[in-house]
Order: structure tokens, then C-alpha cells, then sequence
């Protein structure tokens, strides 16, 4: 279904009944731009931390805007065994609908705008049917704006029809405006004293139709109605109506009753937004990191400056999160999928070992084709995303004893995937945990070199040429991140530039220390020490609204050319171990055949097994005597995923792990 302005007052109720019923939501987005300055791999750096991901995307990416939604629903019907489909097409732009409103500057990137365009996107219907929206602020801003506005013109702070006598006192009117206001005056006497219903006085400014409100509120109690009209042309003026006192009340409540409409689309799509959080469904996307935080930017509050309260905030806007990409990018899919972009994942997802899902459109909706795409339209991309998700979800249900070709949308099977969010061209951290701490690599094989702004990677390359193969991370123009494959080299090479002028060069470690050195320094105190702020409300309404008044004028972005093509993580052969800071867990033996170019997900950090020791620890569920029916009450509620015994442990330093868990290496 497609959404747009002039439709989505009528288009809310089924909306909200899709969303109510569905067993899971996919959602997509397509947006302005990517980056407002560092080009992609400046600002997507394969040695970020999620901690500086975030900052990077927060200030480079949220100008954008984001003016297409997709949100498609998905049902399962157990009597027929399939989906049922409902898909949703927003198109949205914030347009101001009062003087009032905000008026939202944003930016576009040309090459963005030149992608969506070939790919037939109806920037028109963006611009001249787009749906508006207000974030949580700017809706409570507008809404005490209303109540202000209301309070001065009827004198007090309470509406003229409960209390029509509240202005007791005359006005004090400024003497360059007594002359106009005789005239008013003037002509509501001689309206009085016709036999005409009502008079329309000349546009005049805002300051003077409040002196005309509280004069008329106190000279004429009761007898007359005031109301304020606007032309098409957006021209203001005052309309005055001879009415009695029954129907002076009937009025101003209808006033009232408008005023909370025009509210009520000014927050627009928002509303859509705060129905999908309130529902607590699982929602899926695919690499979903900017669409979750350019969703609540735009629709909720102003991001917050550090990643821990965004990972707060977020919990609080979707509980329950899951990225496609990851999933794909893990075991025990990684091995089965060679391309993780949503296109073509798509596609291997039907074939051996996978199964392509039952799908159908609900009646009445807009039905996708996958032979024909529509790919880069948000709705149709949030399709197939759910199609994958199902696809991914029902094989792990391969898994158990006995098998099960149906796996919902609430097993306990998908928990180890839940709310982690995948980061892109990060070499060794797989994902941003948002329930929870992020990984902690140890990166003692890497070295932070700085250097003439003239200098090349070929440069850096010849610099490191005695110490084999390199892999260099721009940091910008005089800075990188130099991977060694060696640990016992960083110490040589460290040495080495000691008595260097034009480059220097320091461990990871170092490099870490002196920026915690210069964030502590620049850090503000407060009277009870760091100044922190909470974002712990179960409730978005007044923590988003009150929490982040640190805004950014403008909205978000995600270029196409962000896809990467493979979408796997370009490793570098540090050794065969991948360390992570634990003091649980010690070193955790990777892949003997791991060399640059290797795929590192979640999964490489697990205690490494056959596929024969997955097996031997799934739960066997149901009986032979237990029906269908029976079977999938189970899966939602008691679904359980397969635990790693003690004795099963080979290292007994080793955390307990599980066949799809994720080690405790925090």
C-alpha cells in the first residue's frame, strides 16, 4: 500500500491493525545521502570501535533526510502454514503545516540522489506528498505553543468556552495601536446592531489580533465569537459571528476539537513509529544500524552524544531488534552464503539447504513480485528482508530433534541474534551490541602512524615493506591505523621510528591512552562529578523529549554505494588467534586457514566444533505423539537453543557456549 499525505489519515487504522496482529515487522529506508564530509571508507574505518562508529555516523550522516519507509508485516497462519504479508510505502517530508512548525533544513549528496533517480524514484511525490512528522520535542514544543497562544488570546489560561468572563480587567492597549482598536470596536458595535451574522476584519499582525482578542473578550463577554481565518494565500485575519451563548460554546470546543486535529498531523508519521514501538514486535532489517538511528533522530529525539545512552534509547524505541546481515554473516550461515547484500542473499535463500518461505499478500494490499525487483524502493526492500529472515529462521529449525520446517517469529532460537546490530568493514568487531557491552578486541599487532599530509598509501606500504604483508586504516589525511601480521614486529617498528621527523609511530595501546587522556580533559563536572545524562525511562514520551535537547537541524542518510558487494570482512593473518580482553575467557583459536581476506563474524570467537558436536547438544523437542498444533505452542513459548555440557568444554578456561550463542568475551 502506498502512503502518502493525502492518504494516511484513512490509512492509519489499517496500519495499526497490520502491526497489532503481525508476528514480526521489516522495516527499510531510503534516504538524501551518506556522509556530509569523510568519504565512505574514511567514515566507515575497518579499526573503528562501536563507540566511535557511532560518534562518526552521528555527526556526519543525520543532516540527511529520511523520505521513504517501508514497513511490511508478517502473520503466520498455521491452518495453511504461511505468511501473510501486508507492505506499507511511506513516502514523508517534513512539511511545516502552521507557522508554527519546524522548518527542517537538510542536505542531499548528489551521488545518492543520481542512484535513486535511476533507479525511477518519484522525488515529486516525496515533495509535494509527503507525509509530515514531528519528534517528541518539537511536538510537546508546538503543543505548549498552542496552549500559550490560546491562554493570551482568551486572557487567562484556561479556554474562552469554560470560561467566557476570565479577562476582568480592560486592556492596556499601546497608544500607537488605540486608534485601530476604536475601530474594531467600532465595527463589532455596528455588527451588534445589524442584522448581519458576522464581519471579517483586514489581515493585520499578530500583536494586534491579541490586542483585538482581549479587548473583545473583556468589552463583549458574551454575544460575539472571535475566531482567526487563513486564506490560501496564508493571509491572516479575524472573523467576527453574532452567536448566542449556547452556540459560542459549540464553537470554540469545535475550535478546540481542530486544533487537536492539526496536533495530530503534525506528528504525522511519527505516529506510525510509536505504534511499532508500543507493539514490542521483533523488527528486522538489513545492515540496520543508520536506519535505527536515523528512525529515532527523525521521529523520536536528537541523538544522544554517547553510545551507551543511544544503546538505552534504543531499547527503549524497539526492545527487540534483528539484522539480517549479521544473521547471514554467522554460523551457521556463513558458510552456506558467499554474498550478504540484500539482493542477492535473497536469491540464495531459496536454493539447497534453504527453503523459500510461504509467502502471501493479505487481500487488499500491494502485492511484490521477486522476479521482477523493485529493489531501492523502501517496501519492497523491507520485503525480501523479511523473506530472508523467515528463510534463515525456519533453517535453524533443521537443528532439532525432530526437525521443524516452521520456526516462529518468539523461539528462544533467534535470542543469540537479538539486538545486535552489524557493523560494517570493522575487522574485528562483527557487531554493535545495543542490549548490552560491546566486544573488546585486543589489537596488539596494530599501530596508530602519523605523517605528512602529502603521504600515500603507497607511502605507508613502503614504510612497513620489511615487515610482510600490512593492511592500512585511514584515519584522515595525516593519520592511519597500520595492521602488522606479526605481534613481535609492533615493538621493531615502534623502535624504529624513534628518532624519525616526518612520521611517528605508537601502539594501539598508547594511542588509546592518550585519547582517553584528551576525553577526560575535555569532559565537563558537574557538582556530583561526570555529567551523565539518564535515559533509563521505560517510557520515550518524556525522555526523549526532555533527555536530548542537544539537536541536529536535519535528517539522515544511507547511500546505495554503502552495500558492499560482498559484504564480508576483510580480515589480515595476525596469528592464529584472535584475542578479546576477558578474564574468563583466554585466547580462542580461529580457523587454521585464516589469511588476509577472511570472513570474521560473531561465530569465529566461539569454541571451534564439528558440526557432530552441534548436533549431539540440541534438545530433542516434542514426541512422536505430539501434534502440530502442539509443537508450535512449544516453539513460541519453550523453544530452547542447544548448551554446551561441562564435559563437553575442551577448554576449561573457556566460557560455556552454544551452537548460535555468543561468547561472554566482555
Amino acid at each position: 500500500m502506498e502512503v502518502t499525505r493525502q492518504n494516511f489519515k484513512d490509512s492509519l487504522c489499517p496500519i495499526y491493525s497490520a502491526i497489532e496482529e503481525a508476528d514480526f515487522l521489516a522495516i527499510d529506508g531510503e534516504f538524501s545521502g551518506i556522509s556530509d564530509g569523510p568519504s565512505v571508507s574514511a567514515l566507515t574505518n575497518g579499526m573503528d570501535t562501536p563507540g566511535e562508529r557511532y560518534v562518526k555516523l552521528r555527526k556526519h550522516s543525520m543532516d540527511f533526510l529520511l523520505f521513504q519507509f517501508g514497513l511490511c508485516t508478517f502473520r503466520y497462519d498455521q491452518s495453511q502454514s504461511k505468511y501473510l504479508m501486508k507492505a506499507f510505502n511511506f513516502y514523508i517530508f517534513p512539511k511545516p503545516f502552521s507557522r508554527n512548525s519546524p522548518d527542517i533544513k537538510f542536505i542531499c549528496q548528489s551521488s545518492s540522489i543520481d542512484f535513486l533517480a535511476s533507479q525511477g524514484f518519484d522525488f515529486n511525490k516525496v515533495f509535494r506528498s509527503g507525509i509530515p512528522y514531528l519528534n517528541q520535542e518539537e511536538e510537546s514544543q508546538l503543543r505548549e505553543q498552542y496552549e500559550e497562544r490560546r491562554s493570551q488570546v482568551n486572557g487567562a489560561g484556561t479556554p474562552s468556552y469554560i470560561s467566557p468572563n476570565s479577562c476582568k480587567g480592560p486592556v492596556n492597549v499601546p497608544d500607537e495601536h488605540k486608534d485601530f482598536i476604536g475601530r474594531v470596536v467600532e465595527k463589532v458595535d455596528a455588527l451588534l446592531n445589524s442584522s448581519e451574522k458576522s464581519v471579517e476584519l483586514e489581515p493585520c499582525s499578530g500583536f494586534q489580533r491579541k490586542l483585538i482578542y482581549q479587548t473583545l473578550n473583556w468589552k463583549y463577554p458574551k454575544g460575539i465569537h472571535v475566531e482567526t481565518v487563513e486564506t490560501e494565500k496564508k493571509e491572516r485575519f479575524i472573523q467576527i459571528s453574532k452567536v448566542d451563548e449556547e452556540e459560542r460554546r459549540r464553537m470554540e470546543q469545535q475550535k478546540y476539537e481542530r486544533e487537536q486535529e492539526e496536533m495530530n498531523d503534525a506528528v504525522g508519521f511519527s505516529r506510525v513509529i510509536h505504534a511499532v514501538s508500543k507493539s514490542g514486535k521483533l523488527v528486522v532489517g538489513h545492515n540496520m544500524l543508520l536506519d535505527v538511528m536515523h528512525t529515532i533522530h527523525q521521529f523520536y529525539c536528537s541523538l544522544p552524544e554517547e553510545l551507551d545512552d543511544f544503546k538505552e534509547v534504543t531499547m527503549c524505541v524497539f526492545p527487540r531488534l534483528l539484522d539480517t546481515k549479521l544473521m547471514a554473516s554467522t554460523q551457521p550461515f556463513k558458510e552456506l552464503i558467499t554474498n550478504t547484500s540484500l539482493a542477492e542473499l535473497e536469491k540464495q535463500l531459496k536454493e539447497k539447504p534453504f527453503k523459500a518461505p510461504r509467502v502471501e499478500c493479505s487481500e487488499g494490499f500491494q502485492s511484490y513480485d521477486t522476479a521482477s525487483e523493485r529493489l531501492h524502493e523502501a517496501g519492497y526492500d523491507a520485503y525480501i528482508t523479511g523473506l530472508c529472515f523467515i528463510s534463515m529462521a525456519n533453517y535453524l529449525g533443521s537443528f532439532l530433534t525432530p526437525p521443524r520446517s516452521h520456526i516462529s517469529a518468539r523461539s528462544k532460537l533467534l535470542e543469540p541474534f537479538y539486538n545486535k546490530l552489524f557493523l560494517m568493514r570493522v575487522i574485528d568487531i562483527p557487531y554493535l551490541n545495543i542490549s548490552g557491552p560491546d566486544l573488546q578486541p585486543k589489537r596488539d599487532h596494530v599501530l596508530y602512524v602519523t605523517f605528512p599530509k602529502e603521504w600515500k598509501t603507497s607511502d605507508l606500504y613502503q614504510l612497513f615493506s620489511a615487515f610482510g604483508n600490512i593492511q592500512v586504516s585511514w584515519l584522515d589525511d595525516t593519520s592511519a591505523f597500520v595492521s602488522l601480521s606479526q605481534l613481535e614486529q609492533v615493538q621493531i617498528a615502534v623502535n624504529t621510528s624513534q628518532y624519525a621527523e616526518s612520521y611517528r609511530i605508537q601502539t594501539y595501546a598508547e594511542y588509546l591512552q592518550a585519547k582517553q587522556k584528551n576525553t577526560n580533559i575535555n569532559r565537563k563536572w558537574a557538582e556530583d562529578g561526570w555529567a551523565d545524562a539518564s535515559y533509563k525511562s521505560a517510557g520515550m514520551t518524556s525522555t526523549c523529549s526532555r533527555a536530548h535537547n542537544r539537536s541536529l537541524t536535519g535528517k539522515r542518510s544511507l547511500s546505495p554505494t554503502q552495500e558492499d558487494q560482498n559484504s564480508d570482512f576483510t580480515g589480515i593473518a595476525d596469528s592464529n588467534w584472535s584475542n578479546y580482553s576477558n578474564p574468563e575467557t583466554k585466547k580462542i583459536k580461529r580457523d587454521a586457514g585464516v589469511s588476509g581476506g577472511c570472513a570474521q563474524t560473531y561465530a569465529d570467537v566461539l569454541v571451534s566444533r564439528t558440526t557432530d558436536d552441534w548436533l549431539r547438544t540440541l534438545p530433542v523437542e516434542g514426541t512422536p505423539s505430539t501434534s502440530p498444533t502442539e509443537a508450535e505452542a512449544e516453539s513460541q513459548e519453550a523453544d530452547t537453543w542447544p548448551k554446551t555440557s561441562a564435559n563437553e568444554n575442551k577448554d576449561p578456561q573457556a566460557t560455556q557456549t552454544g551452537l548460535f550463542d555468543v561468547p561472554q568475551v566482555w
